[in-house]
């Protein structure tokens, strides 16, 4: 719990600074802050409106997902829709029911938006406004009162509780919800007035002057839409970290940029070649020749990329401190949903290399282990079945 608390620490205030909190905190508005950069997707920030509303305690919300205010009550559907949103990077705007601390449930215009780092485009955090709808009216036209209390003799039963997981929001949980309450998402609905979606557009705006403003002072500015950074690619929040379990030295080249240019390296490539991240990002692999690498072995190579195929080579290159090393080298196409290709990944193995944890399986076993893990989080991240070449 304590290097989570670190990680949501960092998260905040290394981006914002500390001052930050006590500006947001001097917003009226119910919101929360959420990281999808750390397992869980939790909650870094809650605004005081928040906890109020919620009846929750800074303590028992900060490093929680947002899923732990979900009942039997909560529309699967619109949870699809926020987990579908969150997946594709973009805001969204549903009428949810959420539940307090005490139990009782209440209705809310539910805005969320992305926060982009200015530096490379990559989301680093979303913003989730709540504004209580005033009045609701159920499917069948009967109005129910303003404090919601036609719905305080609803019996919360086994239906309600906590899930910690990895994913956002688990779909196997939400089906579980319908199954043990089948019906009860689709018997109620409600609609926020256009005042209340003025105000949860304006409190949008109202925190992202904040967040601009602070991201300025630690000088990692943030914004509100996506900078294109030029030659280099993006990898989706939730593809990161899928990518990010694979212990494998590897890296992902988008072909539909000018040149190739990485757009993700593993850990362990890092490690392998000796170059920080931003050192690899945006550059064509071509930096790990040197005058020792056989040119009949890189004709090799860009044949196989031309023809969209699989290859296999044994090529010398060279680290940041120009020692050289016997590099195995897998590269293969990886195709998203559709079908088409979205990455060729190549997958270094270093000949005779110490301290690589392979598990006795051989270099080729390895590669294909790492080959498939990427094609799985690759088709995953874009929600469907793709191709298959290898």
């Amino acid at each position: 719990m304590d290097s989570l608390l670190g990680l949501i620490d960092q998260s905040f205030d290394c981006r914002y600074s500390h001052s930050a909190r006590e500006a947001l905190n001097e917003l009226p508005d119910s919101f929360t802050i959420t990281d999808p950069s750390i397992a869980g997707h939790p909650i870094v920030f809650a605004s005081r409106g928040f906890l109020k509303m919620t009846g929750y305690s800074p303590e028992e919300v900060i490093g929680k997902n947002g899923r732990v205010f979900q009942g039997p009550r909560t529309n699967r559907g619109t949870v699809i829709e926020i987990r579908e949103a969150i997946r594709e990077e973009r805001g969204l705007q549903v009428n949810l029911l959420n539940y307090r601390k005490d139990g009782t449930p209440f209705w809310m215009l539910f805005q969320m938006s992305p926060v982009f780092s200015k530096e490379d485009g990559k989301v680093i955090h979303f913003v989730a406004v709540q504004v209580p709808i005033s009045r609701m009216q159920r499917r069948n036209g009967v109005s129910l009162s303003k404090d919601g209390s036609a719905f305080n003799e609803i019996v919360l039963g086994s239906c309600r509780r906590e899930v910690a997981s990895d994913s956002l929001l688990d779909l196997d949980h939400v089906l579980a919800f319908n199954s043990t309450c089948r019906g009860l998402d689709a018997e109620e609905r409600c609609e926020a007035s256009d005042l209340e979606k003025r105000k949860a557009t304006t409190a949008i705006k109202n925190i992202f002057s904040v967040l601009t403003h602070y991201s300025e002072v630690t000088g990692r500015l943030v914004c509100g839409k996506r900078c294109a950074i030029s030659g280099v690619g993006f990898i989706s929040s939730s593809l990161n970290i899928s990518l990010g379990r694979i212990k494998q030295s590897f890296v992902l080249t988008d072909p539909r940029l000018p040149d190739m240019p990485i757009v993700y390296a593993s850990d362990a490539f890092l490690k392998l070649t000796g170059y920080e991240r931003q050192e690899v990002l945006g550059c064509n692999c071509r930096f790990l020749n040197g005058m020792g690498t056989d040119t009949s072995t890189l004709h090799q190579i860009k044949e196989s990329i031309r023809t969209e195929q699989a290859c296999t080579v044994r090529i010398l290159n060279y680290r940041k401190d120009k020692s050289s090393f016997w590099n195995l080298l897998h590269i293969t196409p990886v195709c998203d949903a559709s079908g088409k290709i979205a990455f060729f990944m190549g997958v270094q193995i270093e000949e005779g290399g110490k301290n690589q944890d392979g598990h006795g399986l051989s270099p080729e076993r390895r590669q294909l282990s790492a080959v498939g893990a990427v094609k799985v989080a690759v088709r995953s991240s874009s929600m469907g079945a793709g191709c298959s070449k290898s």
